[in-house]
């Protein structure tokens, strides 16, 4: 460990690559402080304290919602356009082989059209979440015009496109993924004023209350590690031929297919956030509408969404179900075995070909399960602690420990990648 550190901190690249991670970060935090013309800050945290739709908005816009900074949408525009795009390569044969068949090139097309499709649904969602914020909170703008509306929506949809173009560089030039650290960074500076809020509500009766929390916590953590980590490992065969007279004559060498149980990671959950956002936007809109039809429709769909029980079932439901679905973009059975084939391997006691492919599929279905019903529970864990405690202030925001976790084991294996190619 003390020599890895060693490395780390004097070989030049490692020290560089942290060093730039450190300094966007720093900039991006002070990004997240500069709210928005004409805003009250002090009404649009208490409306974000009161509602847990916002706080989730608030979550994955790195606690830019909570002040309405310039960077109140975060990375929400670029994750929803890269969601579109992964369902049309899904539908659409031509994009699914671009993103197979062409390889890199082809990525990098479908991450261009992700971009360009990020503008339009950022000022979609810009409009959605003010329409929002000044029917629940008039007082956040105290009267907002047509020209400030569009004024602040072209500086929160650049500031957007700036923040996924930091992003990028993160990841090209730091360690981990860069939107993963900016969402992370802003769950971890969050933490200070949710430990405030909690503790300004402490009676002494409520000890034991806070024990149980902290215990569950530290639970939660370390099934959030394991989970992560835990993978079903298939063992894989590679014919080996004889070169040579002298040889001991044809045979195999043996290495592990690792399944990871949780394959999608964090993204079920932002996938189902993303849609069960799309209701109360769509109702926000519609009740602005002249016809009656459209006006009901609207409100019926924002009590929908306002609803706790029905958007706590919703969203275990699409996280269960959107785990399935992003296994199924990542891991092709049919191409893994089609892949082994090639490479002379096989699956111990398995045929290649089809029945390799029939294995496969059986045991991703069965692993996905695991992670699914895995994900959907950390999904809805603050509310059932907060129907079980009922006390507001008190939740464990199971997703955003899995985002914070997940990201920082993955720093820790990119590092030590880095020290290890150092090492040889």
């Amino acid at each position: 460990m003390l020599n890895k550190i060693k490395t780390i901190f004097s070989d030049k690249t490692i020290r560089n690559r942290i060093l730039f991670v450190l300094a966007i970060l720093v900039i991006f935090r002070g990004l997240s402080a500069i709210p928005v013309p004409g805003v009250n800050v002090d009404a649009i945290r208490a409306l974000v304290d009161g509602n847990s739709f916002f706080q989730v908005l608030n979550l994955f816009s790195g606690g830019g919602l909570s002040a309405l900074s310039i960077l109140m949408l975060g990375v929400g525009p670029y994750i929803t356009a890269s969601i579109i795009i992964q369902l049309l390569t899904m539908v659409f044969p031509a994009m699914k082989e671009l993103q197979q068949e062409e390889g890199a090139a082809g990525r990098k097309k479908l991450s261009q059209y992700s971009r360009l499709l990020a503008i339009p649904a950022g000022f979609i969602q810009t409009f959605g979440i003010i329409t929002l914020i000044t029917r629940q909170s008039p007082e956040v703008f105290g009267g907002l015009t047509t020209f400030g509306f569009i004024q602040i929506a072209i500086i929160v949809v650049a500031s957007s496109m700036l923040l996924m173009w930091i992003g990028e560089r993160l990841t090209e030039y730091g360690i981990g993924n860069g939107i993963s650290l900016i969402i992370t960074v802003g769950i971890i500076a969050a933490l200070p004023q949710t430990a405030s809020r909690v503790l300004s509500t402490y009676d002494a009766s409520q000890l034991p209350l806070f024990i149980g929390m902290g215990l569950l916590i530290v639970a939660i953590i370390a099934l959030i590690v394991y989970i992560t980590e835990a993978e079903r490992p298939i063992e894989i065969n590679y014919a080996r031929q004889a070169r040579s007279l002298t040889s001991q004559g044809a045979g195999s060498h043996k290495t592990y297919l690792p399944i990871k149980l949780n394959q999608a990671g964090v993204m079920p959950i932002i996938f189902a956030i993303t849609l069960l956002m799309f209701p109360s936007f769509l109702g926000n809109i519609l009740t602005l509408s002249s016809n009656a039809f459209l006006q009901s429709t609207g409100r019926n769909l924002t009590l929908w969404s306002q609803d706790a029980l029905i958007h706590g079932i919703a969203y275990f439901i699409l996280v269960f179900l959107f785990t399935y679905f992003y296994t199924a973009v990542t891991f092709d059975p049919k191409q893994m075995s089609e892949n082994l084939q090639k490479q002379g391997a096989f699956v111990s006691g398995i045929r290649p070909g089809d029945s390799t492919m029939d294995y496969l599929s059986r045991i991703v279905t069965r692993t996905t399960f695991i992670g699914a019903l895995f994900l959907a529970c950390i999904a809805v864990l603050p509310n059932i602690v907060q129907n079980f405690t009922n006390i507001a202030t008190i939740s464990i925001g199971g997703t955003g420990l899995l985002i914070v976790i997940s990201t920082l084991i993955d720093v820790v294996k990119k590092i030590n990648a880095q020290v290890s190619m150092r090492e040889y």
